[in-house]
C-alpha cells in the first residue's frame, strides 16, 4: 500500500492530536501522534484497502450486469416473425 503524503500524514497527526484533546482530555505531542499514525496505516490499512476492493469489485460487477443487460436489449431478431 501506498504510503502517506507528508500533507496526509500532518492532517491525519492533527486530527489525532485533536481527538485526544477533545475525547480524552490528554496533550499527545507530535511524535506520539506520529507513532500511533505509524501504527494505524500498518494495522488498519490494508483492512481498510480490502474493503475498498471489495466495494468496488462489487459495483463494478453491478456496472457490467447494467451493461450486459443493455447490450442484449439492442439485439436484434433474426429470421422471419413467428406466425400465430
Amino acid at each position: 500500500m501506498k504510503s502517506l503524503t507528508k500533507e496526509e500524514r500532518g492532517y491525519v497527526m492533527a486530527r489525532v492530536q485533536e481527538y485526544f484533546e477533545l475525547e480524552r482530555d490528554e496533550e499527545i505531542g507530535e511524535l506520539a501522534a506520529d507513532q500511533l499514525v505509524d501504527y494505524m496505516v500498518k494495522e488498519l490499512g490494508p483492512i481498510v484497502y480490502n474493503k475498498a476492493i471489495h466495494d468496488a469489485r462489487q459495483m463494478v460487477e453491478q456496472k457490467v450486469m447494467n451493461l450486459d443487460e443493455d447490450l442484449l436489449s439492442l439485439e436484434k431478431m433474426s429470421g422471419r416473425p413467428k406466425r400465430s
